[in-house]
């Protein structure tokens, strides 16, 4: 096993399948608290947001966790930030994975409301 994670290709091969324009995708890495915690940040096109989100964040969200997952592997902890991600949806889905994203599952055994 390599000494350290290709942080940068496991972003653009996650992220690339969601972007029109992957050109557009930049990323920028820093590693604090002695080489412990690597903070990820990307920035994509607005036209990608939806996509690379995804519906409830779940897009967004599964690449949180395999990244969570590779830092684990190295003994790190990540968080990943998105430019430009609002504040309701940033920083809560963003750390080391204590958090539900802020996204309840509601009960009804999956059925759908009827709109009268």
């Amino acid at each position: 096993m390599a000494a350290e994670a290709d942080y940068e290709g496991l972003i653009r091969f996650l992220m690339t399948p969601f972007l029109d324009s992957p050109d557009e995708l930049k990323t920028d890495f820093e590693q604090l608290s002695g080489h412990d915690k690597i903070w990820l940040r990307v920035a994509f096109s607005s036209e990608d947001r939806g996509r690379m989100f995804g519906r409830g964040g779940r897009n967004i969200q599964a690449i949180r966790t395999v990244l969570r997952a590779t830092a684990a592997l190295y003994g790190q902890r990540s968080s990943l930030d998105v430019y430009g991600e609002s504040s309701g949806q940033g920083r809560s889905g963003s750390g080391d994975g204590n958090s539900t994203g802020g996204h309840r599952r509601r009960g009804g055994g999956g059925r759908r409301p009827s709109r009268h």
